[in-house]
């Protein structure tokens, strides 16, 4: 307590703030009294060369910020904020309510309830205002008045912010024996509470991990990632917010700065700070030649200059991403595949802006047949620095120098019983058929109208059964069929309502005299969507099966420009009834 009063340990500058409640202190004060365990505090000696971190005082400490740290503490900010305000500080403790509201705070020690076996946790700790009168009736009575040393006495509540004090806690016993008149029965009692509580506080000891300052950068990133339990968890962001903040530069107003102007549209806003980060490295890398990575580890090893020097092109080639993404039908974040490809992909991107090679046809037509690969590939489940680095590299050389395929292209492959397993939304290769149908120019089933992005936005468009959940479940259809993605497709709510449990052959009749059209045209907006309408009219659902899967895994096929086997094997055979070759 007292390295965080003089500063000797202080924190990164994460600019995070503290964030335990009332509830939480009187909880962890209890904890300490009782000589409970509260959990080991990690500590980072100060000095690392690979780490040159801005620092900050705990809260609450007089320390200044100019003051060098002997150590940053790396793990247990919001416990040692909490005992070094309640326990240590002479000022009020700036906390807040379980409802978030903000409240000064004392905190009180019942000096017979201490003592008491029996008693109740809330009846030892007390937390009273910064005014240390506890009041009811909208503040018009004072129901506990602790303004006064002689109020202590006589209510005997001792004051914790005293307890690691030896000379300010002697002075009070003193001064309470006094008001006591040396009663043998109080001294008694508080000679008891010395033993019991106050002496084995002020030994009480929390066990701390000290890594030295020769611990590597992605060591100290690791442990904030499997820390901070109790806090905020941090990321390589943070990290990298701190090592930037020692040039005086402000990286999250950079980047909430950036996020505003360029990422504030909903297909764009699921990319994080540190996915933009993570491109920004893998650009970096890119541009300085030699071995490509973007790794936690290169990511900490990132420059201000470096930073400086690509964010812009980056936020460009982020816009550049969303507008061939906008092109290939994804227009949401909902719809998005995966936005973990939206890391090699705003990479590429920025590097092909060089003459505006990103623009022309025949490269965009390359990119796109790249990340529909990783799509329907489903390549990109989780973060794989290795395969962006490979994409960046072998993307951008297959396109400018007509090298061979991109790893991730020739990883492709699509096993067609996979259209039967894609039954939920939250699937990358689901969200890709719905674009691809949305691309091959579908129409709304009542208006006709393309479900462009302006009507994809208005007509609340939604992906819906063709042949109806009810229907189908009246009629003892197996659902991995008519749940899967070859029974579903794109809707406005208007159609859809028309739509109900009804047969095929019903609804169409009822879509017809809705929305005023001829069997003929509507024959057309169903054909969009990869439906035929004579197997729809006939409520032919087998054939309905096989024919759009057929469709569907030659648009496939087409989008990816890769082959697609096994469409003629037994178990396609025995799945739907016939080859869907």
């Amino acid at each position: 307590m007292k390295e965080v009063d003089n500063g000797a340990a202080q924190l990164p500058d994460f600019q995070r703030g503290w964030v335990w409640d009332d509830g939480r202190i009187r909880a962890l004060i209890l904890s300490v009294i009782h000589n409970f365990p509260v959990g080991a505090a990690m500590f980072l000696e100060y000095g690392n060369e690979s780490i040159h971190f801005k620092h900050k005082p705990i809260e609450g400490s007089p320390a200044s910020p100019e003051t060098q740290p002997d150590e940053l503490i790396l793990d247990g900010q919001q416990r040692l904020t909490s005992l070094y305000n309640a326990l240590y500080s002479k000022n009020p403790v700036h906390t807040k309510t379980d409802k978030g509201k903000a409240i000064d705070r004392y905190y009180y020690l019942n000096i017979e309830k201490a003592l008491d076996p029996g008693a109740d946790d809330e009846e030892i700790v007390f937390s009273v205002p910064a005014s240390k009168q506890i009041t009811s009736d909208f503040g018009r009575k004072v129901d506990m008045d602790l303004s006064t040393r002689d109020q202590e006495y006589k209510l005997k509540m001792f004051p914790l912010n005293i307890i690691l004090d030896t000379s300010e806690e002697q002075n009070w016993q003193n001064s309470y024996f006094a008001y006591h008149e040396y009663n043998p029965e109080v001294i008694k009692e508080f000679t008891e509470l010395f033993s019991k509580v106050i002496n084995p506080t002020q030994q009480y000891q929390m066990p701390v991990i000290l890594l030295d300052k020769t611990t590597p950068k992605e060591a100290v990133c690791q442990v904030f990632e499997n820390v901070n339990t109790g806090g905020v968890s941090l990321t390589v962001f943070e990290l990298v917010t701190a090592i930037f903040a020692m040039d005086d530069f402000q990286l999250r107003k950079d980047w909430e700065d950036r996020r505003e102007k360029y990422f504030s549209g909903d297909l764009l806003s699921k990319v994080t700070a540190t996915d933009f980060l993570t491109a920004l490295t893998l650009l970096s890398s890119y541009k300085k030649g030699g071995t490509v990575s973007c790794k936690k580890k290169d990511v900490l090893a990132l420059t201000l200059p470096e930073y400086q020097k690509y964010a812009d092109d980056l936020c460009e080639g982020f816009t550049l991403a969303e507008k061939l993404l906008k092109e290939e039908r994804i227009f949401s974040s909902a719809d998005l595949p995966y936005s973990t490809q939206m890391i090699p992909l705003s990479a590429i991107c920025t590097v092909l802006m060089d003459d505006n090679r990103i623009r022309t046809t025949t490269v965009k037509i390359m990119v796109k047949q790249w990340y529909w690969c990783g799509v329907f590939g489903e390549l990109y489940g989780s973060a794989n620095e290795t395969r962006y680095a490979n994409d960046i590299v072998q993307v951008t050389k297959w396109i400018n120098d007509g090298g061979e395929l991109p790893k991730t292209v020739k990883d492709f492959y699509f096993n067609p019983m996979r259209l039967l397993g894609l039954q939920s939304r939250q699937s990358a290769a689901y969200k890709g058929v719905m674009a691809l149908i949305l691309k091959n120019h579908a129409r709304d089933f009542i208006s006709g109208a393309e479900m462009d992005f302006s009507t994809f936005s208005n007509e609340k468009i939604d992906i819906h059964h063709i042949f109806p959940k009810d229907y189908c479940i009246k009629a003892g259809y197996d659902r991995s069929k008519w749940n899967s993605v070859l029974n579903k497709t794109p809707l406005s709510a208007s159609s859809n309502r028309e739509i109900g449990g009804y047969a095929p052959s019903v609804y169409l009749g009822r879509l017809e005299k809705k929305g005023s059209v001829s069997p003929e045209d509507l024959d057309g907006y169903v054909e969009s969507h990869w439906i035929d309408h004579d197997f729809l009219r006939a409520d032919d659902f087998t054939n309905f099966m096989v024919d759009r899967a057929r469709k569907i895994l030659k648009a496939i096929e087409q989008i990816t420009g890769r082959t697609i086997s096994g469409k003629d094997s037994d178990e396609v055979r025995q799945a739907f009834g016939a080859s869907l070759d």
